[in-house]
């Protein structure tokens, strides 16, 4: 079978996108730092991405190539997504209207009226705003942009990888988080099994696992601390086969697990993180994925749209 997104399509959109993203950086620590075994882990900050996550590199990657009309662009989200598309547009001088439930936290709120888009808030969850925002591109023309499920949009989420593999070629295993599943598409198509590529999800949203139990993308719950960015119901239908050929294993995070994670990310390397963005390290930290003897990890850190800071104290 043909996958949607290869490592060449990601190769080819790199050069397109790098004028308009940060090139985050990495950091290496010890197991040790968290209490855990001495093995090495490598964490991709991709929390200090343009926008607050990693979102940002689908959303140029759409514009850029995908010729916007002049009533400008839509997107649902649960928040991130929303605040990439926000911000891309702005920069690239597009109208953006976004669609968003009242899940999405009010930190991501803000950040997408920051940057001048106009804002919806339409139902309890992200299948309720990608509804509103599929009548909206209808009636106005403008051009959707999907958070997750969409060539580009997972194409431009595998330059992680491509980063991740320059800034560290050693890796054995890199752990990612799962809501819709772009970002675990683009990274997965990147590495193409030759590392292994280990989903995470909350125990309350297991999109991904659901579906490969299934055979196919089905609905799922979407209960989770981390349902702004982690739950829209079922994974999308162009990363699935991606996910079939190069994910190794699907594992599942309670939320303590994530509000721990949260903590030590915080008190050991002071790096402020949502709970979707910090979902893959939880498995880690709690031993959901447990690393063996010298195995060399990679864990994505995705997105920082949060009030969990406090300024002038």
């Amino acid at each position: 079978m043909d996958l949607a997104v290869t490592r060449a399509d990601i190769e080819r959109i790199y050069p397109v996108i790098a004028p308009h993203i940060r090139r985050t950086p990495v950091v290496t620590v010890s197991g040790a730092d968290f209490g855990l075994a001495p093995f090495t882990i490598t964490i991709k900050l991709e929390h200090l991405q343009h926008a607050g996550a990693f979102k940002t590199r689908g959303a140029f990657t759409n514009l850029l190539t995908r010729n916007p009309p002049k009533a400008g662009v839509v997107a649902a989200s649960g928040g991130n997504h929303g605040a990439a598309v926000a911000y891309a547009a702005m920069k690239l001088g597009l109208p953006a209207r976004i669609f968003v439930p009242t899940v999405s936290s009010p930190a991501k709120i803000d950040r997408i009226r920051s940057y001048g888009a106009d804002l919806t808030v339409i139902g309890e969850r992200y299948a309720e705003a990608l509804a509103a925002s599929i009548e909206w591109s209808t009636s106005s023309g403008a051009m959707p942009v999907h958070a997750f499920d969409q060539v580009e949009t997972m194409a431009g989420a595998g330059t992680i990888g491509l980063e991740l593999q320059q800034q560290a070629p050693e890796l054995d295993t890199v752990l990612v988080a799962v809501g819709g599943g772009g970002l675990i598409g683009g990274v997965a198509a990147w590495y193409e099994s030759n590392t292994r590529i280990v989903a995470v999800e909350p125990d309350g949203a297991p999109t991904l696992a659901e579906a490969l139990k299934a055979g196919k993308p089905v609905d799922a719950p979407t209960g989770s601390i981390a349902a702004d960015s982690l739950a829209p119901k079922r994974v999308g239908e162009l990363m699935f086969p991606i996910a079939q050929a190069h994910v190794d294993r699907v594992v599942l995070v309670t939320d303590d697990a994530i509000r721990h994670a949260q903590r030590m990310l915080w008190d050991v390397l002071r790096i402020v993180v949502e709970p979707g963005g910090c979902t893959a390290f939880s498995a880690v930290l709690s031993g959901a994925y447990q690393p063996a003897n010298g195995e060399r990890v990679g864990v994505v850190v995705s997105g920082a749209n949060t009030t969990a800071v406090t300024f002038g104290a």
